[in-house]
């Protein structure tokens, strides 16, 4: 009550509006000209990106601690630390973009439009889930995004197919493809590379580096590390994915570059998770726990935007505890739900296997009995 009262006895009026902030310069390859670094950020954007990386946050503690309980069971790959990636690409594209990621899913799945509740409801595999209970951590859709995708790099050619049929369709759509930087040796990625630049697909695809490929740092993993280069052909930039605004910018170039008809673009944003490979993975056998506590002391990318906001005077530090404390709200009622609604019924095993078809038979793994699919 306390913390509101002094919030309201202070008008939005007393708040800068928009501020300018000088932002680290992107390496770039192939290019005449990079990304800005002379950039602006309103408050209303300001408090916005901080409201969904807090919320990104808090959804992945709380999933790391359901897990611990083992209320979530399987696999689970968290997303916290490289919160300003997703934020900061959902900031320079459109919700009507197309959007296809690797099993590190959770915080995508909420900025492409997945409800905390639904997020938490698939992690514990319940009937309120974003795939009804059925997909797990690895396997969460929404509208204009295709997913978590389990299998290493597999879903960067399937972004390149969004990407030709945003270019088919003419709507000035695009597709971003994201893997990690233990993904980026793959083969595929390179087919996929050759078929984007031939056909000048409208691709962005982002290698989010995050330093460790399960447990593999990249200098054991990878004879070049500059990943924004790989493309050879294609021009690339080198982005501090730590930085929100860096990001964003970042994107929007890329966004430009496609939407242009000049053909596909890499990124590759330089970010850090704070958790292990996955829930398995303890994260401390292959680093430090002082590596991880001084990347979160002097790079964390919600301290950064935080402290850009209040010494900005965009806000006051009562009105971003206020967020902090809705937030959390949001997450425990999101884990109450997830830890109680019912699992989904045996008779939907089956359900959903195509989106519009009329229902049809399915046999199981019995081979006397028969479910049958409801799209």
């Amino acid at each position: 009550c306390g913390a509101a009262a002094v919030v309201s006895a202070r008008t939005y009026a007393d708040f800068t509006t928009e501020a300018s902030f000088e932002i680290k310069k992107c390496d770039i390859h192939k290019l005449d000209e990079a990304p800005a670094t002379q950039v602006v950020m309103t408050r209303d954007e300001g408090l916005q990106y901080y409201r969904i990386m807090q919320t990104i946050r808090r959804m992945e503690l709380k999933a790391d601690q359901l897990y611990k309980q083992k209320i979530i069971r399987g696999f689970c790959h968290l997303y916290d630390g490289q919160e300003a990636c997703a934020v900061g690409i959902e900031a320079g594209i459109n919700l009507t973009d197309h959007l296809i990621t690797a099993y590190r899913a959770h915080g995508y799945t909420y900025t492409r439009g997945g409800t905390v509740k639904e997020i938490m409801s698939e992690l514990t595999g319940r009937r309120g889930g974003i795939a009804k209970g059925k997909g797990g951590s690895m396997h969460m859709y929404t509208k204009n995004f295709y997913g978590g995708n389990g299998i290493v790099g597999a879903q960067v050619p399937l972004g390149a197919g969004v990407a030709l049929a945003c270019k088919y369709q003419g709507k000035n759509e695009l597709s971003v493809s994201l893997y990690g930087d233990g993904a980026a040796n793959q083969g595929q990625i390179f087919e996929t590379y050759n078929m984007a630049a031939l056909w000048k697909l409208p691709a962005i695809f982002i290698c989010e580096n995050n330093r460790y490929g399960m447990g593999t740092p990249v200098e054991r993993s990878a004879a070049s590390t500059d990943y924004y280069k790989r493309g050879d052909y294609i021009p690339g930039l080198r982005v501090d994915g730590m930085d929100v605004l860096c990001v964003r910018e970042a994107t929007k170039f890329a966004a430009d570059h496609c939407r242009a008809g000049k053909g596909p673009i890499l990124m590759e944003l330089q970010t850090y998770r704070y958790h292990g490979h996955s829930m398995s993975d303890p994260g401390v056998s292959y680093r430090t726990r002082e590596e991880i506590q001084e990347v979160r002391g002097k790079s964390d990318p919600i301290s950064l935007l935080k402290d850009r906001i209040l010494s900005n005077n965009m806000a006051s530090v009562e009105e971003l505890k206020e967020i902090d404390v809705s937030v959390r709200k949001e997450i425990e009622d999101a884990a109450q739900f997830a830890t109680t609604d019912p699992e989904p019924p045996l008779e939907e095993l089956c359900n959903h296997i195509f989106k519009n078809d009329p229902p049809m038979e399915v046999r199981s793994t019995n081979p006397w009995i028969k479910l049958k699919s409801v799209s």
